[in-house]
């Protein structure tokens, strides 16, 4: 069994994969602190609750805060007796090397998830993430990353401005019944999922008019199917299309005799 990390700035998404389909995702604040005991204690214990009798040999980690790879290594190391992949690591191979400028660095996120929109919707894509930041990925015709945009994050925005201004409470983020408010609540609530929608659309579109062609878009993360409620602004979304990019990663690094 593959057990795949996905690990972000806010929280750490695990899968087990029985080489035909994910029998479970599950997912855990990140906490740099959290030792590899404490992860297995988590693990295992969601593992029995679900009746998930399973063995897992093998291990692929993606993750964009370096500081968590050292206990995710041990835990894989200590408990599961393998050598984990880590997406952007030298001795992890990837199906395209990313097109970007020389000595540039490209978050193992975007890499895993440019490769996995790929596989399931062909070739030109704009990728757009809503994690902690709010990521624009572009694949080219062979699946390589070639660069994109980063925006702050919905909800850091939102932290942002209740930080920032005193008198502003903190609201969840939701489509609002109207554009205009008649109150503070929905008066941010509009700026922000209206504010978003303009975001990603025109990044978007300027994205396909600098590329020259058409691009298909495709959402993922956690307010993925929020601003899907906005009338064709993707053309798809996916929860867990990381998890979907880290096993064909795994799968491309067996077959080359990498693992």
């Amino acid at each position: 069994m593959l057990l795949c990390i996905d690990t972000g700035n806010t929280n750490s998404v695990f899968s087990i994969w029985d080489g035909s389909q994910f029998l479970c995702h599950w997912r855990i604040s990140t906490e740099h602190r959290r030792t590899a005991d404490e992860y297995y204690v988590w693990l295992s214990s969601l593992m029995v609750l679900h009746k998930l009798d399973v063995t897992i040999d093998t291990c692929i980690i993606s993750s964009t805060v370096p500081r968590v790879v050292f206990n995710l290594r041990v835990l894989c190391n200590r408990y599961f007796d393998t050598r984990p992949l880590v997406v952007g690591r030298p001795d992890c191979m990837l199906p395209a090397a990313p097109r970007v400028d020389p000595g540039a660095t490209v978050g193992p996120d975007r890499i895993v998830n440019t490769w996995a929109a790929f596989d399931l919707h062909g070739p030109d894509l704009t990728v757009v993430d809503f994690g902690t930041a709010t990521t624009f990925d572009v694949v080219d015709t062979d699946g390589a990353y070639v660069g994109g945009v980063i925006a702050p994050g919905v909800n850091l925005s939102l932290e942002a401005l209740h930080m920032g201004a005193a008198s502003l409470p903190h609201v969840d983020i939701t489509k609002p019944q109207a554009v205009i408010g008649t109150n503070t609540v929905a008066c941010i609530q509009s700026g922000v999922f209206w504010g978003y929608v303009g975001l990603v659309r025109e990044i978007c579109y300027r994205i396909a008019e600098e590329r020259g062609r058409p691009m298909k878009v495709i959402a993922t993360g956690g307010l993925a199917p929020l601003f899907d409620q906005a009338d064709g602004l993707f053309h798809t979304w996916d929860e867990y299309l990381t998890m979907h990019g880290l096993r064909l990663i795994h799968d491309h690094n067996r077959e080359m005799g990498n693992v």
